[in-house]
């Protein structure tokens, strides 16, 4: 059975990995993939969008049939392990190719090439995500244990990603005369594709051989049973109505559809609002890791002491009303102007406090899905961690696609189009982009926090199941 205990070290580090294969993947999707395929390679903004969302709405809905399979897994190596060694090779060749699409490619044939590996890169990925993140309600049953968890986890996601995308800025886009951000050095983006690429299956694999030991006291399947379609539905349905769920469910859409705007807008921001520099933007990303410390430190403390709801929604309210105001101050004339290094300084230090408060939240709410886990086993007499993984996992998937497609809209609406550089945006366009930017990561952060409120299990209730299922097993 579970351990009631923290895993030790050597688990939390092994099961954090996994996350930097997340991050750097995610990284590369929703930070750079618009900028490489539209600005560089010419491919219209919309039709880089949509691949993206196409992609992201087919792996969506392999989202709970990969759950409800790893739920139900019968084999030797227990129910998750057999699909994570399965996506090993898959995505690793599907991700490098995806930032290496022939020369002579343009129009619908690049958009092809672009759906069709986008596609495959993360149908492969969901094989590994869903049950491996699922492990976390398995490695451990102790309510702070599972944060602690989860931390590592975001650490990884947020430095393995973060790295790789340093070194793309700082190593392999070289500036040239007419091109000093370096974007358009074709080399180095292919370049990119094979580190992250190596990056990735190295992380799965630390992952999933450094889980393997702790297979035999992972829980078991539910007992068998004749399974019909009708059948599996209803047991999902089932899994997927907890009210708990559900608040976090609703809550991962609003805060993911900002996060998908935030994160594809980011370069726009930083190259056309503030018009920073390459080394400039490397710096920015680079101060990330400090966040990451901050955060790994800070998120265990906070559900400690004020339990995960409570500082949840404390340190989201904080983060994200920070998050936009240095854009409405700069269009307001409150800031420094652009060049100057007291802007820059401004916005680094806003930047790193900022995100750690956003990476602590992130820590926060995915341990708090763990802690559903044996609520729903007392009702349905099943555990079901990989569909409540698979849930969030699917609403990630469709609120990022549709963030990438409210990103795309707000350029649009803003006239910066494919192959500008921030030379070229007019004064309204600049206007036009911040104001959409800010104001749709505020709407809908604001949304996700009151979605949070509706969460209903405390370190008491979390307690509480435990002994209840506890009885339950003694008395069978």
């Amino acid at each position: 059975m579970a351990e009631h205990k923290a895993p030790g070290f050597l688990t939390r580090l092994a099961y954090g990995v996994g996350g930097a294969a997340g991050g750097i993947k995610n990284n590369g999707f929703e930070y750079v993939l618009l900028l490489f395929y539209s600005q560089v390679l010419g491919l219209s903004a919309v039709l880089v969008a949509a691949a993206l969302w196409i992609a992201l709405l087919i792996d969506a809905v392999s989202d709970p049939i990969v759950g409800y399979w790893s739920d139900n897994l019968r084999t030797k190596w227990g129910r998750r392990h057999p699909l994570m060694y399965t996506a090993m090779i898959p995505v690793t060749i599907a991700y490098f190719f995806v930032w290496n699409p022939p020369g002579d490619l343009s129009g619908l044939g690049l958009f092809a090439w672009l759906l069709g590996f986008t596609v495959a890169v993360r149908l492969m990925y969901t094989l590994f995500e869903v049950p491996s993140t699922a492990l976390a309600a398995e490695l451990t049953q102790d309510y702070d244990a599972r944060t602690s968890l989860m931390s590592f986890r975001y650490f990884f996601a947020w430095v393995g990603g973060l790295t790789v995308q340093i070194v793309l800025f700082l190593f392999l886009l070289k500036p040239s005369e007419g091109d000093p951000s370096g974007f358009f050095h074709i080399t180095g983006w292919h370049t990119y594709g094979l580190l992250g690429a190596c990056c990735i299956l190295a992380s799965i694999t630390v992952t999933s051989f450094g889980t393997h030991r702790h297979i035999p006291h992972l829980k078991a399947p539910p007992a068998p049973r004749k399974l019909t379609p009708l059948k599996v539905l209803g047991e999902i349905w089932e899994t997927v109505s907890n009210p708990s769920f559900r608040a976090l469910f609703l809550a991962t859409l609003f805060g993911l559809l900002a996060s998908g705007v935030s994160a594809t807008l980011n370069q726009y921001i930083n190259g056309f609002f503030w018009e920073f520099s390459n080394t400039q933007i490397t710096g920015l990303t680079a101060a990330v890791y400090v966040s990451s410390i901050l955060a790994l430190v800070l998120a265990p403390i906070a559900g400690r002491i004020f339990g995960k709801k409570r500082a949840a929604i404390t340190i989201g309210i904080l983060a994200f009303t920070i998050a936009p105001m240095p854009v409405i101050a700069r269009q307001f004339g409150l800031l420094p102007p652009n060049g100057s290094d007291e802007l820059y300084m401004i916005v680094l230090g806003i930047t790193v406090f900022d995100l750690a408060l956003i990476i602590a939240y992130q820590m926060l709410a995915a341990s708090m899905v763990a802690d559903i886990v044996e609520q729903n086993e007392l009702v349905t007499g099943r555990r079901s961690e990989g569909i409540y993984f698979a849930g969030i996992s699917f609403m990630r998937k469709l609120a990022q696609g549709v963030g990438v497609l409210t990103a795309s809209f707000i350029l649009a609406v803003a006239a910066i189009t494919p192959g500008m550089r921030a030379s070229q945006a007019s004064d309204e366009a600049v206007r036009t982009l911040g104001w959409g930017y800010a104001l749709t990561l505020l709407s809908l952060w604001m949304i996700m926090i009151v979605c949070v409120s509706f969460y209903r299990i405390s370190r008491e209730d979390h307690e509480n199941n435990l002994r209840a299922l506890a009885e339950r097993d003694q008395a069978t």
